[in-house]
């Protein structure tokens, strides 16, 4: 099913009690939104409404930019929801651009895929990919994320090989140590010269990712690769004889009840693990909260139950004193001795999910003309300030 636009609007006080949707587990009182999240106050969880109406009110200005919409879940429960309207038909117009499918600017593609709710994610896919490599892994498919990934990459030859490259693990890939001589940060994402672009311009990704040539040892120096991204959607192909899409609808969507998805898919038919996948924000706050509840949903651990911990056990640093990594996550460690999980996307696409308050915040945008993406700490900050007597 496809939903349809709908126009900006909060969510009135009279579906509380129609949106009771949700299942609980028999030994908790742990909701489960499987079918659909509950409704509530944020006065009634413990967060100040006065506080997260100011910050809806900032985005909204778009003082902060072109964003879409704001989601805050508390205790498994939706305490505020905000979407925000943008005329992107018109900002397209003004690129003098072609319309195309990796044309950030052509507005059937980005940010809403045709004329639908469904948002892209960007480079929150990526966080979907890693989910699926621990599945994968809690399946027997993978041995371990030790093992070496080119040995799963027999079809293909390097055009620069190097024994660097052989020694690469599946890990270097989720924490993005590849050693891969990579740069998709330092310009734009509509820049040719990005890493990023060209290999999306390419015929073959996996072909364009393993030409590349290596600039350090495995595991040396992180950097963040888009390519790295696409081995893994490779490596679940490889592994579970699955295109990672349908193995994340079987093995991850269909527990969470999450039916309403695209999924773009490169020229050679591969899952594009690394910014393809487009969501409503309710069912990727989903995502946030299997992970708030460190894989488990319902009563199936989804995850391997040591998957969450391991994600942020050995934080990478960043080039960002204020953001480490994980396994295709960002971490942002905060007060004391809390981490917070972000899946972040390229054009504003956050999702914070903060185990310590029970909050999972989604916030979706597309700032990639002349304003700067949503600034993630800022954000989380503002998710901490708004909560009570904490």
């Amino acid at each position: 099913m496809i939903h349809l636009k709908s126009h900006s609007h909060c969510i009135p006080l009279m579906l509380i009690c129609m949106l009771n949707f949700v299942c609980t587990s028999s030994d908790s009182s742990t909701k489960w939104p499987t079918a659909g999240w509950e409704v509530t106050t944020a006065t009634s969880q413990g967060m100040n409404y006065d506080s997260l109406y100011a910050f809806s009110a900032k985005l909204a200005s778009g003082d902060l930019g072109y964003i879409d919409g704001m989601l805050v879940i508390r205790n498994g429960m939706i305490v505020f929801e905000k979407e925000y309207t943008n005329d992107y038909d018109s900002l397209f117009k003004t690129t003098g651009t072609k319309p195309g499918k990796y044309n950030y600017y052509d507005p059937f593609w980005h940010p809403y895929y045709n004329n639908t709710r469904l948002h892209t994610m960007q480079s929150v896919s990526k966080s979907f990919t890693a989910a699926a490599v621990g599945i994968a892994i809690n399946n027997g498919s993978i041995p371990s994320l030790d093992e070496k990934i080119m040995d799963y990459f027999d079809e293909y030859e390097s055009s620069t090989p190097d024994a660097r490259r052989d020694a690469m693990t599946i890990r270097d890939a989720l924490t993005m140590t590849t050693g891969i001589q990579w740069d998709e940060f330092s310009m734009p994402y509509t820049d040719s010269s990005s890493n990023c672009v060209q290999m999306e311009e390419s015929l073959d990704w996996i072909q364009y990712v393993i030409d590349q040539p290596m600039a350090f040892e495995p595991g040396e120096k992180y950097e963040y690769n888009s390519g790295a991204t696409m081995l893994l959607s490779y490596l679940i192909n490889k592994t579970t004889g699955q295109d990672l899409a349908d193995y994340v609808k079987t093995n991850l969507f269909e527990g969470l009840g999450i039916t309403d998805y695209y999924w773009k898919h490169t020229p050679t038919g591969l899952t594009d693990a690394e910014g393809g996948l487009y969501l409503t924000p309710r069912d990727l706050a989903k995502f946030g909260y299997l992970y708030l509840h460190n894989g488990k949903w319902g009563n199936n651990q989804v995850l391997p139950e040591n998957w969450v911990e391991n994600t942020q056990a050995k934080p990478v640093d960043t080039i960002w004193p204020k953001f480490k990594y994980g396994f295709q996550w960002w971490l942002m460690p905060y007060g004391k001795n809390h981490t917070a999980l972000l899946a972040s996307g390229l054009g504003g696409q956050r999702m914070i999910v903060l185990p310590e308050l029970d909050i999972v915040a989604v916030f979706t945008g597309w700032n990639i003309y002349e304003n700067p993406a949503l600034d993630s700490w800022m954000a989380m900050n503002k998710m901490i300030d708004a909560v009570v007597g904490e």
